[in-house]
């Protein structure tokens, strides 16, 4: 906390200096997590539309700048929503993951991010095929709750430094996990996560990105969301394939079809942030607090992972499915349960 704090201060005048580039986004819908939202949209039709969580001591538009999502948008032709939380919600701008209030299908924050995409998403005439949602750090922890609580919204997401959905439900659990400690045991981690919505709806494809010396939320977060995941998609015990990528360790994971569903970057050598490439052929972003060179761009892999930069990696998008904005949310409880051991967690 006092690191937030310490880095908090930092940020404010950053956070400042709004260059401008994103519009407000209004009257969405119900906001019973009292967010803001920022969008950026092309000049023409949007053909899909992004949406990105910012980190802890951040603002949308810091963020925007640090990772180059909208320029990208701008260059690619899809859209980017913004949620931005407030400080009256978090007095570090963090979006409350670990709050089942606001981390639950129908509920505080996740329900007004919901809200926000269900409107665009009217608005642009877009369906499941074309939404997918990111996130750093308590923003990569919301991405979980998003993906988990509305996999119907979404044909993949990307968690950056992140936490697994509902491996905490309070502040002082979000600090253990974020070290490292105490979480559920892997069947417990998706049984929760199977109990968040509809499923029979097919989970969004997943990549995980996070720093080998993270010394903010441990690594070990990155194996924990990575056998949630694998565990909802039923591949809990086919092996990855492994690849260098610009030095970077990269798993991957396909279904019984040979499409990739889940992908995991370890950033080698990374702390806590963003993984940018500023300098490189496939230059984006600027660096700053917890937005880091790393020789990789992580907004244009991702990106280029869900077919909006070049050729989709990925195969074929999931079978569309039309959002109905006027569907009520449906909320379900996650049941508390004793923790277990987390090295049944791991991959081997």
């Amino acid at each position: 906390m006092a690191r937030l704090t310490s880095v908090r201060r930092t940020m404010e005048a950053a956070n400042a200096n709004d260059d401008g580039r994103l519009a407000v986004l209004t009257d969405f819908g119900v906001n019973p997590g009292n967010l803001d939202a920022l969008f950026y949209a092309p000049a023409e039709s949007p053909r899909a539309l992004v949406v990105v969580l910012h980190g802890c001591t951040q603002s949308a538009s810091v963020y925007d700048k640090g990772s180059g999502w909208s320029k990208l948008a701008e260059k690619e032709g899809f859209a980017v929503l913004f949620p931005q939380q407030r400080r009256s919600n978090n007095p570090n701008l963090c979006f409350n993951w670990y709050q089942p209030g606001d981390a639950r299908r129908g509920r505080g924050e996740a329900a007004s991010i919901s809200q926000m995409i269900e409107y665009l998403a009217a608005k642009y005439g877009l369906d499941r095929s074309g939404v997918f949602i990111t996130g750093l750090s308590a923003g990569g922890a919301m991405t979980s709750v998003m993906l988990a609580s509305y996999p119907e919204l979404f044909a993949g997401g990307a968690i950056i430094a992140g936490l697994p959905f509902a491996s905490a439900n309070s502040l002082p659990e979000a600090l253990e996990r974020m070290r490292g400690h105490g979480f559920p045991s892997g069947p417990e981690l998706c049984r929760r996560a199977k109990a968040a919505a509809d499923t029979r709806v097919e989970p969004p494809t997943l990549s995980v990105w996070h720093g080998t010396n993270d010394n903010i939320v441990d690594p070990i977060n990155a194996t924990a969301i990575v056998k949630q995941w694998r565990d909802l998609h039923g591949c809990g015990e086919i092996t990855g394939r492994v690849e260098t990528v610009a030095g970077h360790r990269r798993e991957t994971w396909s279904d019984s079809n040979g499409r990739t569903i889940i992908e995991r970057y370890d950033v080698r050598g990374m702390g806590h942030g963003t993984p940018l490439d500023t300098r490189g052929h496939d230059a984006c972003g600027t660096t700053g607090p917890h937005m880091l060179q790393a020789n990789i761009c992580s907004t244009r892999k991702i990106a280029s992972s869900w077919g909006l930069v070049g050729e989709l990696v990925w195969g074929s998008a999931p079978a569309r499915r039309h959002l109905d904005p006027t569907q009520e949310p449906r909320t379900s409880s996650s049941n508390s349960a004793p923790h277990g051991n987390f090295g049944a967690l791991e991959l081997s």
